[in-house]
């Protein structure tokens, strides 16, 4: 044998292991560097992978919220009355209502948090926007419309996204009424002084409740009407969610209805695209406003009835 591992031996012909001593420290210096330029090797791969995976998480960024109509008991002033311009609209617990009105809403609790995320900045958290909440009670009914609740505004009010994006309300998990998914309302405006206007709406969606829960908290007292109703619907059929079954507007719910539930939903809004919910007429402005006849509240009849409620047929939306 004249060489080992690609180097000449000093002893042709003599076993590798009567090379001498130089031989045997050349040879224990090669592999220690080829063991070193391996494990970098190795390692520089999964840097790789790791930087690969990393940059593709990074560009996987939550998609933007679907806008959706606020519906025909908006309280934003867009389809009568604004229950935006009221001193103490700005609230965490919408349960009671406000002002000079003194109903509360009985009904399963629950805390709700959005998570808003701004995608014209790469989806950093949205801090700053205000954020307006509202829905219907456990009968279906909603305050300011319903017959029975007209001088009420319980379910209804605003939070300022802190430094995490986040708003958190506690309310009460809404019914399941007559052709509609159980869900709940949001408005997002830029900042606290655009409230008072529903045209300075950045998105106008619904958060979907999972079938699951509402299952449990239609077992409830005063949710009878509700598991009724759900039997009736489903994701894929409902006139909202139906598009792409609330991909984007599913809550995820923890929670008990003993306990309560806490209701979560990432929201991604996008200021670089132009809104396409809320209470827009044909010609683009708001229903309630100049050139467009309001369909219910000040300026024309109320509603007989919201949904769910006595007096009068329920609302497509």
């Amino acid at each position: 044998m004249d060489s080992y591992e690609g180097r000449p031996l000093p002893r042709p012909g003599e076993d590798v292991y009567d090379q001498g001593l130089a031989f045997d420290l050349g040879t224990m210096r090669r592999r220690q560097v080829l063991r070193v330029f391996g494990l970098g090797a190795i390692a520089a791969g999964l840097a790789g992978c790791g930087a690969e995976e990393t940059a593709t998480t990074e560009k996987t960024v939550l998609g933007e919220i679907p806008n959706e109509t606020a519906g025909p008991y908006p309280g934003d002033g867009s389809n009568g009355p604004n229950v935006l311009t009221e001193s103490g609209v700005v609230r965490s617990d919408i349960t009671s209502s406000f002002g000079t009105a003194t109903g509360t809403a009985q009904g399963v609790p629950i805390t709700l948090t959005l998570s808003l995320k701004d995608l014209a900045n790469a989806g950093a958290a949205f801090a700053g926007v205000a954020v307006y909440v509202w829905h219907c009670d456990r009968a279906g009914a909603y305050s300011l419309y319903s017959t029975g609740v007209t001088g009420e505004n319980y379910l209804r009010g605003v939070q300022i996204a802190d430094d995490a994006g986040e708003v958190k309300f506690t309310s009460i998990f809404p019914a399941c009424y007559t052709g509609r998914w159980p869900h709940i309302h949001f408005e997002v405006y830029p900042d606290q002084a655009s409230i008072v206007d529903a045209s300075k709406a950045i998105a106008t969606s619904q958060v979907a409740l999972p079938k699951e829960t509402c299952d449990e908290a239609y077992q409830q007292t005063g949710y009878e009407a509700s598991v009724t109703n759900l039997a009736q619907v489903s994701l894929d059929s409902d006139n909202v969610f139906g598009e792409d079954s609330g991909a984007l507007q599913s809550a995820t719910v923890t929670g008990s209805p003993m306990s309560g539930y806490a209701v979560t939903l990432e929201v991604g809004v996008d200021t670089t695209t132009t809104p396409t919910g809320g209470q827009l007429s044909g010609d683009g402005t708001p229903s309630g406003a100049p050139g467009a006849p309001p369909s219910g509240g000040m300026g024309g009849p109320p509603p007989s009835g919201g949904p769910g409620g006595p007096g009068g047929p329920p609302p497509s939306r």
